[in-house]
């Protein structure tokens, strides 16, 4: 009946939590009494303890009123609570000790012994607060008795560690007990928190056999990447899933929610360390400026202008041709910053030379970074003229109108397939980098600086590989890979962008500048790791079917060509490029060709075949690889 009762009961009555604390008050008094003097009774009737307990608990009740510390859900005491409880005694007490005052000022006597309001204090401290707990923990046991729930592992046993035990004890939706912690400190392990223990996590495969443990919660605030691959992977073969809880910065309003704790995904994993930047340098270059971003509308573009709003430019100018995508992007940009930034956004495309003249005159932008580009290799194999408007002549006319125009620098972000490219995308990119560079040569002191930044493959990233994997194991696979060996580099969209700004505060014009971008990854075993974190097993519940290399793909990304190499900079993770210079006059001639060729009325088959031919020509060490464009290298070694 009672296990019912408690079960049925969600929160305890207010006028119930007002009657105990008053008992309380008055026991607690009424015991200060005796122990003053000595538990004679005879002795405290002699004196009038009934109206000294009556006055402490009518203070009781004002202050009790006044710090509504009744008001809190008993099951969920906490330290909150504690002090709550301890600024409703003090208010009695002073309440009671002026009555006393009042009373030795009127009849020459007082009415409570102050050794009396001493004890009654720390003696009803400690009952009302004890007692808020007893009630918790009888709540929680009965509530937990009677619940199928979850063994879990915690590792961590830090603040954060013990908080989500917490939650998980408390919270009466959760599904999940805590049974173990596990740590890398070797001073907390073996011993207990809250009657848990805290074991090595060598031992892991022990404890969760011991246990029967389902999954294992990572609650570490800084826990590096590879260490925490390694956890995955460890918790992978002895069957368990795996849940992260955020970092404190994410938690609502201070505070960590069950719905907040959410299964480590790949994006985790393939994250590195935090970087550090210059911020006083890129404060200098960015803070008070008119700052202009083409592609502010995609992965890169987004993430860029958020993090150069941070720097307080006087100005944002924003293109896309994406008017859908530019106009929620300024919804959130102007919703955050309350108008403490200039921002100005423009549906517009690079390639329409006039409205870009247009723009950047009116605006006079000191710096510009450009994101603007088609990057999907296989789409732009099969829609050549695109790729060289947008990737070619629209870096061509941006660039050109800086100059006209007076930008200070000019920013471009390319990609590592533009190294020893075997597509039209990365040699597109590739000569976009050769021109800007050439006409960083042509500059006087005051004259425009053109800085390039290279990078591989950014997670999250509109159309990559995740994203699409993550969608074909929701439908049940396969997860189609194009070749076993093929590998790629990952960053994340945050990081690459902090390297762009930073890159593009440290050019002086000229350089490429290339990214660190830690170890490349097969793309197979990237499969094979979010199919089981999605709780399932390669080629047993999901299979992986490999498609073939698709037009234009390289087995393996290059970041520096073959007769290149690099120089170190400030920066740990920013290099910058020895590259063959290229004279200006002569590629500014070969742009104006493929121009021309864009335009013949010739079928599109010929325009392309003339167009990527003489591609070729500028980037001598562009080799189509699974193309139609093959047959022009095949032709040429004869």
């Amino acid at each position: 009946m009672i296990t019912k009762f408690l079960l049925q009961l969600r929160i305890l009555p207010r006028w119930v939590i007002i009657l105990i604390d008053l008992f309380i008050i008055s026991i607690s008094t009424f015991l200060g009494f005796l122990l003053r003097f000595n538990f004679s009774y005879t002795d405290v009737s002699n004196f009038d303890f009934k109206l000294g307990i009556l006055v402490n608990t009518i203070a009781c009740l004002i202050a009790l009123v006044v710090t509504k510390s009744y008001a809190g859900i008993v099951r969920y005491t906490g330290l909150k609570d504690g002090l709550r409880v301890l600024s409703t005694l003090v208010i009695t007490h002073l309440l009671t000790t002026f009555v006393n005052l009042l009373h030795h000022y009127v009849q020459g006597t007082n009415l409570i012994p102050y050794s009396v309001i001493l004890i009654s204090f720390l003696a009803s401290f400690v009952l009302m607060f004890q007692y808020r707990l007893l009630i918790k923990n009888i709540f929680s046991y009965y509530r937990n008795l009677y619940k199928d729930k979850r063994n879990v592992a915690i590792f961590g046993a830090g603040q954060m560690g013990i908080i989500t035990k917490h939650l998980f004890d408390d919270d009466a939706d959760s599904s999940y007990k805590a049974v173990a912690f596990f740590e890398d400190d070797t001073n907390k392990v073996g011993k207990e928190i809250n009657g848990t223990i805290i074991y090595s996590f060598d031992k892991l495969k022990h404890i969760v056999e011991k246990h029967e443990i389902k999954e294992l919660v990572i609650a570490v605030q800084h826990l590096s990447v590879d260490r925490k691959n390694e956890i995955v992977d460890n918790c992978l073969i002895s069957g368990l899933k795996v849940r992260n809880v955020p970092s404190l910065d994410r938690w609502i309003k201070g505070e960590l929610s069950l719905n907040q704790i959410k299964e480590v995904n790949i994006d985790d994993l393939l994250e590195r360390d935090s970087i550090k930047l210059n911020n006083e340098l890129i404060l200098g270059h960015i803070h008070g400026k008119k700052v202009l971003v083409t592609g502010a509308a995609g992965s890169i573009g987004k993430e860029l202008v958020r993090q150069l709003i941070e720097y307080g430019p006087h100005e944002l100018i924003l293109i896309d041709q994406s008017e859908s995508s530019l106009y929620e992007l300024y919804l959130e940009l102007t919703i955050n910053e309350e108008g403490s930034v200039n921002i100005k956004p423009y549906v517009a495309d690079i390639t329409d030379e006039n409205r870009i003249y247009n723009i950047i005159d009116f605006h006079r932008p000191e710096i510009i970074y450009h994101a603007a580009a088609y990057k999907h290799v296989p789409f732009m194999e099969e829609n050549v003229t695109e790729a060289v408007k947008c990737n070619i002549l629209g870096t061509k006319y941006l660039a050109d109108i800086a100059i006209k125009c007076g930008v200070y620098k000019f920013v471009m972000v390319s990609t590592d397939k533009a190294v020893n490219p075997t597509n039209v995308m990365g040699c597109s990119k590739r000569i976009a980098e050769i021109y800007v560079q050439s006409l960083n040569s042509m500059n006087t002191d005051d004259a425009t600086r053109f800085v390039t930044t290279r990078f591989g493959n950014v997670l999250g990233s509109n159309g990559s590989v995740i994203p699409f994997f993550k969608k074909q194991i929701s439908q049940g696979g396969p997860v189609t890979v194009t070749h076993p060996d093929i590998t790629r580099y990952f960053m994340t969209i945050s990081e690459a962008c902090e390297l762009v700004i930073e890159a593009g505060a440290m050019g002086k014009g000229g350089e490429i500048f290339l990214f660190d971008m830690g170890k490349s990854v097969k793309i197979v075993d990237l499969a094979k790791k979010m199919i089981q974190l999605s709780g399932y097993e390669p080629y047993k519940d999901i299979e992986i079917v490999y498609t073939g290399l698709r037009m234009g793909e390289k087995l393996y990304e290059e970041l520096l060509a073959n007769k290149e190499n690099s120089l170190p900079t400030h920066h740990e993770k920013i290099l910058i490029a020895k590259v063959k210079e290229y004279d200006f006059e002569k590629i500014n001639l070969q742009i104006l060709a493929l121009e021309r060729f864009l335009q013949e009325r010739n079928s599109e088959r010929i325009v392309d075949f003339k167009v990527v031919g003489l591609m070729k020509d500028i980037v001598p060490e562009f080799i189509s690889n699974s193309s139609r464009f093959s047959s022009i290298d095949i032709e040429r070694r004869k």
